[in-house]
């Protein structure tokens, strides 16, 4: 039975799952500027609750981004230092993915066009589709760009999650012609679906070193302008 710990806080939302077999519980809570105060507890609390120690555990999983910098250093570092404590490896998943993974069991749909509000007028997307194994693949690179240059793949009917359909709603919706009933703005990352992604990465290729778990960025310049906010 695959057991694995997973952490995701590359948004407001901050969330830790445990993931033993096919079964998933995890903590969640929408929590700005408290995820370090909030991760240790909520692993502290599931472990404890299902009977399980930190070194029993087969690896640490966390969303390595795009995201919040703050946030992403924060789930790397929880991530590595566990790992190195516990003798882990660590499986780095996309946040993106997540979402749509997140998507996709939230909603049954079968394409997802996830965007991340990335601040300064821009956005993190990538695109999704559901496998017949049930987990998403992505179709292309995630990338960074102002919303009107979102490009959403051609084939299939597709729907868009992330809090960048929020943020920037209009030229979304006009550069990729989704409808308003099939985008789900309020949709976040969670950790359980971090966790079940990473158990199908885990099982294919393993996990990395601690030292390898590092953040995904894909802004160049990692510190925000004056006055921006992450």
């Amino acid at each position: 039975m695959l057991r694995v710990l997973a952490i995701e806080t590359a948004t407001e939302a901050c969330s830790v799952a445990l993931l033993l077999g096919h079964e998933v519980q995890e903590r969640f809570e929408i929590a700005p500027r408290r995820h370090a105060a909030l991760l240790l507890p909520f692993a502290d609390a599931l472990l404890a609750d299902a009977g399980v120690t930190l070194q029993q555990l087969d690896a640490i999983a966390f969303g390595r981004g795009p995201g919040s910098f703050t946030g992403l250093r924060i789930a790397a570092g929880m991530a590595q230092g566990m790992a190195f404590g516990a003798g882990l490896p660590v499986v780095p998943v996309s946040t993106l993915a997540a979402l749509a993974q997140g998507a996709v069991q939230a909603y049954g749909v079968q394409q997802v066009l996830a965007v991340l509000d990335a601040r300064m007028q821009e956005v993190y997307w990538g695109a999704y589709r559901c496998s017949p194994g049930g987990l998403v693949e992505a179709v292309g690179e995630e990338r960074l760009s102002a919303p009107a240059r979102v490009a959403l793949p051609r084939g299939g009917h597709w729907n868009g999650a992330g809090s960048g359909w929020a943020s920037y709603a209009q030229p979304l919706s006009s550069a990729c012609g989704i409808s308003a009933e099939h985008i789900h703005p309020g949709q976040q990352p969670h950790a359980g679906d971090v966790a079940r992604l990473a158990a199908a990465a885990f099982q294919h290729s393993g996990g990395v070193p601690a030292a390898e778990a590092i953040p995904v960025y894909l802004r160049d310049k990692v510190a925000a302008k004056p006055g921006a906010r992450e």
